[in-house]
C-alpha cells in the first residue's frame, strides 16, 4: 500500500532477519511479533534474557573503571573519618536534583554532616562560582562535591583550592581537553576516560561514585568501627532512574538496568517526596518511564526554571511529610505557571520558524524566560526533527539553549564555539547544550553551527522518514498485547518505542484535551474500536485532520499507551503521524 503522510513523511517498515526472528520464537518461545521486533533491535541471541531483565549485578562494571573515582572516594572518606561538613554543589534541572539528593540521602544514613546548594538559574547561571563555593565554605563544608556540573568551572574550583578546600566534580557533560584543579574530575565523558560509561548521566555517575565508597568504607570496618547501618545502594535506583530518564539519555547498558530496576523501587513508594508528587498527579497504574519524563520530573525540573530552585532537590530530601506536602505543592503550582509561559513561548517561536528552510532552527528575543527556552527548543525540535537553539537577550548578552537530533553532537560543537571565541561560554552533552553569547556573534554563530551540520553529511532523508516496524490489526488494542510487547521496556532514547501502523480506519469521533492534545476513536471496517491520542497536536497538520469532520479512510502510524481509569486498563494508540488514501 502507498501511504500518503499529512506530515509529507516517507514511511517505510524497519528491515529484519526472518531466519533469526523464527529462531528467537523457537528458543525463548516469544510471540511471532515480539520476535521481530527484537530481530529488529538486532539483539544478540546470548543477550536477550538479560536485556528483558536487566539487574544491576549483571550490568554494573567495577566502578573505579571511570577515571579519578579512586582518588574520588578516597578523598571522600578522609573527610568523613574527621566528620568534616562535605558542601554538594548541584545543578537547577532534574538530573542535578537527583544527583545532589542521592549523595545528601547517603550521607543522612551514614551520619555525615554536609550542605547543598542548587543554584538559581537567573541569578546565579548555570555551574559552580566564586559566591555558591563561599555559601558553602562559610557553612564549614571542608569538601565540596559538584553533581551535574563543574567539568568547566576553573576559575570557581581555583577559588577553592586557593582558600585550602578539596573539591571533587562528579559530571556527564562533555569539557574541554584543558581541566579545572579539582582533588578529582569523576566524568565518563571525560577525554581520557575509558569506562565505556559516557551514556550515564550524572545521576548515574553519583550511583557508581557511591558504590565505590561504600564497599570502601565496608572494607575499613567503618560501618561497624562507627555503630552505623551499612546503606542498601539499591534504594536510591528510584532517584537514579528519574535523572536517567529526565535526562533524556540513552536507556542502554547499566541505564537499562538502572530504570527497570529504580521503577520497582519506585513502586515501593519508600522516598515520601517522590510518593507525594506521584500521589498528587493522580497517577493510578504501576510507574513506567512515561511516568517520570511526562508527569513527575517536569514538576521536580519546574523549581529550576520559574520557581525556587532549591524545593526540587529539598523535596526528594525530606522526610517531614508537612514539608514535603508543602513542597508538592509549590512545584505542582510552578509547574503550572511553566506550561502557561511554555505555551506562549512556544506559540510565538512556532511562527518565526514553521517556514524556515535552514538545517537548524535559530530564533532569537528579548527577554524570552532563561528557564523555559530549553523546553521550548525540545518541543521545537520534537515539531521538526530539526536542532532548535533559541537565545534570550538581555543588554548585550544572550543566554541560549539548544535541542539536538541524533548525529549532531550540539555539546561538542558548543565547546568548539567558546575555543573559537565565538562563545563567552558553552557546553552539554550530545543531544542537549547552553551557552553565553555576546550578540554581536550571533550571526556567526548560526553561521557556524550550520556549517558544522553540513560538515557532517547528515542523511537528511532520515528527517522525513517514520520507521515503522509492524503493521497490527485494530484488535491487538488489548491488555494482552500492550504487556507482551512491553517487556521490551523501559523505552527512551537507544531504545524507541516500537512503532506501529493500523490501516483503514474511519475517524468517529474527537474532541480536545488539556488545551493541546486530540482524542479521537476511530472504528475499522469490521467494526473494530481504536481509541487513540495526538500529542501536542492543535495547531498542527494534524488537528486538520482529526477535529473537522473527517470521512476520509485513513491509516495512523504511532505506538502503545496504557491507561488506567476507574480501576480499568485502556490501551490507547499514540498517533505520531497519519495517512489518507484520498488526500
Amino acid at each position: 500500500m502507498n501511504y500518503k503522510s499529512v506530515t509529507e513523511k516517507n514511511w517505510l517498515f524497519k528491515q529484519y532477519d526472518e531466519n533469526y526472528a523464527k529462531k528467537i520464537y523457537e528458543t525463548f518461545h516469544f510471540s511471532e511479533i515480539l520476535s521481530k521486533i527484537i530481530s529488529i533491535r538486532k539483539i544478540e541471541l546470548d543477550q536477550i534474557e538479560n536485556f528483558i531483565n536487566p539487574t544491576i549485578k549483571k550490568n554494573i562494571p567495577n566502578p573505579n573503571s571511570i577515571k579519578d573515582m579512586d582518588i574520588a572516594t578516597s578523598t571522600a572518606i578522609s573527610h568523613i573519618q574527621k566528620k568534616n561538613i562535605i558542601g554538594i554543589f548541584g545543578d537547577y534541572d532534574v538530573d542535578g536534583a537527583t544527583s545532589a539528593a542521592i549523595l545528601a540521602k547517603y550521607f543522612k544514613q551514614i551520619n555525615q554532616p554536609f550542605e547543598f546548594l542548587i543554584p538559581d538559574r537567573i541569578k546565579d547561571g548555570y555551574g559552580p562560582n566564586e559566591k555558591g563555593f563561599d555559601f558553602l565554605i562559610n557553612k564549614g563544608s571542608k569538601l565540596i562535591i559538584t553533581v551535574d556540573c563543574g567539568i568547566s568551572s576553573h576559575m570557581a574550583i581555583l577559588h577553592a583550592r586557593n582558600k585550602s578546600i578539596e573539591t571533587i566534580v562528579i559530571d556527564h557533560h562533555q569539557g574541554d581537553v584543558k581541566l579545572p584543579e579539582a582533588t578529582a574530575i569523576v566524568n565518563p565523558n571525560r577525554i581520557n576516560d575509558e569506562s565505556k560509561l559516557s551514556y550515564l548521566c550524572a545521576a548515574g555517575v553519583c550511583f557508581m561514585f557511591l558504590v565505590s565508597l561504600n564497599n570502601k568504607l565496608r572494607n575499613l570496618d567503618w560501618f561497624k568501627l562507627n555503630n552505623v547501618n551499612e546503606p542498601d545502594i539499591l534504594n536510591f535506583l528510584d532517584l537514579v532512574s528519574l535523572g536517567t530518564v529526565c535526562d533524556v539519555v540513552p536507556i542502554v547498558g547499566l541505564n537499562r538496568a538502572i530504570v527497570k530496576q529504580g521503577l520497582k523501587v519506585l513502586g515501593r513508594r519508600k522516598n515520601i517526596g517522590l510518593k507525594t508528587l506521584y500521589d498528587n498527579s493522580k497517577i493510578n497504574s504501576q510507574p513506567n518511564a512515561y511516568h517520570l519524563g511526562y508527569i513527575i520530573g517536569p514538576k521536580i525540573n519546574a523549581g529550576g526554571r520559574v520557581g525556587k530552585s532549591t524545593y526540587g532537590t529539598e523535596i526528594l530530601i525530606s522526610e517531614n511529610q508537612e514539608r514535603v506536602d508543602y513542597l508538592a505543592k509549590r512545584l505542582n503550582d510552578f509547574n503550572e505557571y511553566r506550561k502557561k509561559i511554555e505555551f506562549e513561548l512556544f506559540r510565538k517561536i512556532e511562527n518565526e520558524t514553521k517556514d524556515s528552510k535552514d538545517p537548524i532552527l535559530f530564533v532569537q528575543g528579548r527577554d524570552f524566560h532563561e528557564g523555559i527556552i530549553g523546553i521550548a527548543a525540545s518541543r521545537i525540535k520534537d515539531k521538526y526533527n530539526k536542532p532548535c537553539v533559541i537565545i534570550s537577550i538581555n543588554g548585550n548578552i544572550g543566554k541560549g539553549s539548544a535541542r539536538s537530533v541524533f548525529g549532531f553532537d550540539i555539546g561538542a560543537i558548543f565547546i568548539s564555539a567558546v575555543q573559537n571565541k565565538i562563545l563567552i561560554n558553552g557546553g552539554g552533552h550530545k543531544m542537549a547544550g547552553g551557552f553565553s553569547i555576546n550578540i554581536d556573534n550571533i550571526e556567526v554563530f548560526k553561521e557556524f553551527l550550520i556549517k558544522k551540520y553540513n560538515s557532517l553529511f547528515i542523511e537528511k532523508d532520515n528527517c522525513k522518514t517514520l520507521y515503522l516496524d509492524s503493521i497490527i490489526l485494530p484488535t491487538a488494542l488489548n491488555t494482552e498485547f500492550y504487556n507482551n510487547i512491553n517487556v521490551l521496556s523501559p523505552f527512551g532514547t537507544g531504545n524507541p518505542e516500537p512503532k506501529f501502523l493500523i490501516e483503514d480506519l474511519k475517524l468517529a469521533n474527537s474532541n480536545i484535551v488539556g488545551n493541546q492534545h486530540i482524542k479521537a476513536i476511530f472504528y475499522s471496517k469490521n467494526n473494530n474500536v481504536v481509541k487513540a491520542i495526538a500529542f501536542n497536536s492543535i495547531g498542527t497538520v494534524l488537528e486538520s485532520y482529526l477535529v473537522k469532520n473527517n470521512k476520509s479512510s485513513m491509516s495512523i502510524a504511532g505506538t502503545l499507551t496504557s491507561n488506567n481509569y476507574n480501576g480499568k486498563n485502556n490501551i490507547e494508540f499514540v498517533i505520531n503521524d497519519i495517512s489518507v488514501n484520498n488526500i
